[in-house]
């Protein structure tokens, strides 16, 4: 296997954690109904966080395994877009109140490197060659 494919292996794992991460955060430690309370509170409808907190598990379950990682990643931007736009009043860095705008927009990069790279090593289903 050439060593160019644990590049995009580490950024899937990376990736793939960070969402199972964050479907666990919003699980346990703020709770569906506490997540619910949060999105209202920025003017978003409480039903999203369950087709959220879904997306979030499989996406990062599908990253991790190397499932169409690619396609995946692209398609979870969006949620990742939300919370650029929810942190933006926050300011730049993510220990600001609230946390800040920089890492959802960072995630949003990574996420848009691993779509135009390579699904990497060790994964159940590959993409497909890019041209």
């Amino acid at each position: 296997m050439p060593s160019r494919q644990y590049g995009p292996l580490l950024l899937r794992l990376a990736l793939g954690a960070m969402w199972l991460s964050h479907a666990l955060l919003k699980l346990v430690v703020y709770t569906l109904p506490g997540t619910v309370a949060f999105f209202e509170s920025k003017g978003l409808p409480g039903a999203l966080v369950y087709p959220v907190v879904v997306a979030e598990i499989v996406g990062g379950l599908a990253i991790l395994a190397g499932v169409y990682a690619r396609q995946v990643a692209v398609s979870l931007v969006p949620i990742l877009l939300g919370a650029f736009v929810v942190h933006l009043p926050n300011g730049w860095v993510f220990t600001a109140p609230g946390g800040g705008w920089e890492y959802p927009l960072f995630l949003v990069a990574m996420s848009f490197v691993l779509w135009l790279s390579d699904d990497g090593a060790f994964v159940l289903r590959r993409t497909g060659a890019r041209a």
